[in-house]
Order: C-alpha cells, then sequence, then structure tokens
C-alpha cells in the first residue's frame, strides 16, 4: 500500500489527502517531523519538505503537484485534471494561484513566529501579505459567480483553492476573506460539506 508521509497541519499534505479520497485511492497516513534531519519518512524527499509519497514499489514522488497529478491517474473516479491541453492548463493555473498564495502566507507565518520581533522583517512580511491578498482578489474574481472554479463540475481548482481558504482560515483568521469575498465563502462551504474536507480538517 502506498504511504503518505505528512503532517496534519501543512495545507499541501491536505490537498493530497483530498485528492486521494476524492479518487478513493487507499494510502497509509505517517505523520513525518520536518525539522528531524534524521527522520526515516522525511529521508524520502532530499529536499526535506512534506509531503512525500512512497508508491508501493518504493520509489518515492514529492511536492504536492507532482502527487496530485499522479493521484489522478489512479482509481475509477471521475479524472480532476482534464486531458485537453487547454483546459488542463486552466485547472492546473487555478492550482498554482492557491498555493502561491499559500506558499506567501507560510513565510509570512515563519517570519512571524519563528524569529524574535527585533529580528523580524516587516517589509518582507509585508511582501507576503500583499501575495496573499493579491491570490485571494485573483481567485473571487476568477471565480466570479461560478459554482466551481473551472467548468461545470468539480476538479482540482476546487480542490486547491478550498485547501487554501482552509488554511488562512486556520492559520489566518484576521483575514477576513469571507466578509471580503463572499463567493470564495460559498465555494468554501460548499467544499467542506464534501467528505473529503470534513476528513482532513487541520488541527494543533
Amino acid at each position: 500500500m502506498m504511504k503518505l508521509i505528512g503532517s496534519h497541519q501543512s495545507p499541501y499534505v491536505r490537498k493530497v489527502r483530498i485528492v486521494l479520497a476524492e479518487k478513493q485511492v487507499d494510502y497509509e497516513f505517517v505523520i513525518g517531523n520536518v525539522m528531524a534531519y534524521d527522520d526515516q519518512w522525511v529521508k524520502n524527499n532530499p529536499l526535506y519538505k512534506i509531503p512525500s509519497l512512497l508508491l508501493d514499489d518504493g520509489l518515492p514522488l514529492y511536492d504536492s503537484r507532482v502527487i496530485v497529478e499522479y493521484v489522478d491517474t489512479l482509481g475509477t473516479a471521475a479524472p480532476l485534471i482534464p486531458s485537453e491541453p487547454r483546459e488542463r492548463a486552466a485547472v492546473r493555473r487555478w492550482e498554482a494561484l492557491a498555493d502561491g498564495a499559500l506558499d506567501a502566507g507560510i513565510l509570512a507565518r515563519w517570519e512571524a513566529v519563528q524569529r524574535t520581533e527585533d529580528r523580524q522583517d516587516p517589509a518582507w512580511i509585508d511582501r507576503q501579505n500583499r501575495k496573499i491578498l493579491g491570490g485571494l482578489e485573483a481567485m473571487s474574481t476568477g471565480l466570479g459567480d461560478a459554482q466551481f472554479c473551472h467548468g461545470a463540475s468539480l476538479s482540482l481548482a476546487d480542490l486547491a483553492v478550498g485547501t487554501a481558504l482552509g488554511w488562512f482560515a486556520f492559520r489566518f483568521p484576521d483575514i477576513a476573506w469571507a466578509e471580503d469575498y463572499p463567493n470564495l465563502a460559498g465555494l468554501y462551504a460548499r467544499m467542506s460539506e464534501r467528505a473529503s474536507f470534513a476528513a482532513t480538517v487541520p488541527a494543533i
């Protein structure tokens, strides 16, 4: 059985877990400590990052975007990533937007939480916050009045955006994205009703 190495708090791990659930693929979830350089599981990623997915033959896949692309080829559920090149690029563009906002959020949080106040760089934090807000605005504009981020059915775009919104609600409750962008709040509510989201709510 495949093994997913990750944590309950990582949004990238959550995205992979959601895709695995949506595709109805069995796996074993193993908690890995990215701060422990001798962690046997984290060594399956030379960058010491999570998630990593160990395939049945032992090959490790890393980077959540690589993993979800592979997982989408498994199982019998409908594909989450279109096969037509233009449609595929559109969905992956949504994923890149959601992940990019998350990247900025994690960098901003790391600076604020891991460094003492006298060592923090306010300009750096402000730069990341601008990326977060820009990403949220772009998501809202792109979604508009539609039910789904792309097309007329669920895709990886919705799962990636829903994962990002869930993490911001978890780690950045002061960012009032739900009030500022009601359409994103509606999308997040719809995603939260799915079993894949309910089973992967981040926890301390």
